[in-house]
């Protein structure tokens, strides 16, 4: 069950940054500024779903290997 969900964050994530890359990279940024672009939305979505930045979950849970993700229900 744990792989099943797993997958399926990795897919819904995979969607995430698809559509970053569509609609929010303008060609001119350097990578640099493409990274902090995702890192900003992904923030976004963080806050949204887990009401905490990847960061602030990170530095709660220093004992937890992996990412918010990884420890996400299906609710």
């Amino acid at each position: 069950m744990a792989g099943i969900k797993r997958n399926l964050a990795k897919i819904n994530y995979r969607i995430h940054t698809d559509a970053i890359k569509e609609n929010l990279i303008p060609p001119e940024l350097s990578a640099k500024q493409v990274s902090m672009v995702y890192a900003s939305e992904a923030d976004v979505l963080n806050m949204a779903l887990f009401g905490m930045t990847a960061k602030q979950w990170r530095d709660s849970h220093p004992d937890l290997k992996g990412n918010i993700r990884d420890y996400a229900n299906v609710s």
